[in-house]
């Protein structure tokens, strides 16, 4: 691995904050986590005692849809805009490799795998 690309992400997103990133000035004028309880209760997420794939969090998803209603995406562009793009997924409190909500149904390779 490069030595400088240890650093370099930081850099990029440091880059986009002094440059105004939007999403920041939204993540700091709305506490997103007044919403939870509602949302946890509106979703019905359940305790996860039944299996299968764990859910994604509530005010993540939240957030997303914010995003996708805001820029008029399928799911499906809404998979590949939370992955390429930073500021988004800093929005959304992902890192990179983390899992991330896609616009295609689980394949039954993918239950077993979970």
């Amino acid at each position: 691995m490069d030595p400088k690309s240890l650093f370099s992400l930081n850099d990029h997103l440091e880059a986009l904050s002094k440059d105004g990133d939007p999403l920041e000035v939204l993540q700091k004028a709305v506490d997103f986590e007044y919403f939870r309880g509602w949302l946890v209760e509106g979703l019905g997420y359940g305790d996860g005692s039944k299996g299968g794939r764990p859910s994604f969090d509530a005010v993540m998803m939240f957030k997303a849809l914010i995003l996708q209603a805001q820029h008029n995406l399928s799911d499906a562009r809404m998979e590949f805009m939370i992955r390429d793009r930073l500021s988004w997924m800093r929005f959304l409190g992902l890192s990179l490799g983390d899992r991330t909500p896609d616009g295609h149904p689980q394949k039954p390779h993918e239950l077993m795998a979970a």
